[in-house]
């Protein structure tokens, strides 16, 4: 599991995950319902994406997002 912290880090792993499934960002924007400009920006981490198409190129990479309580003595998670 990976740790993001930033939307650098969140286009980094949205990348290598593309790159090991041999798809190009034509391929996921198409599988995705987004456009080409859209994977190339949220490859390289622009901040300002939007949420609802950042949860399109999840589901389609076959991505999920669980999000951890910081300071969780029973180590609640929200999923």
């Amino acid at each position: 599991m990976n740790n993001i912290r930033n939307s650098k880090e969140l286009g980094a792993v949205i990348r290598y995950e593309r790159k090991r499934l041999k798809a190009t960002q034509k391929e996921l924007a198409m599988a995705a319902g987004t456009g080409l400009r859209y994977i190339i920006e949220l490859e390289r981490g622009k901040p300002t994406a939007r949420i609802e198409g950042v949860f399109k190129v999840l589901n389609a990479l076959g991505l999920n997002v669980q999000i951890d309580i910081k300071g969780s003595a029973t180590g609640d998670k929200v999923q």
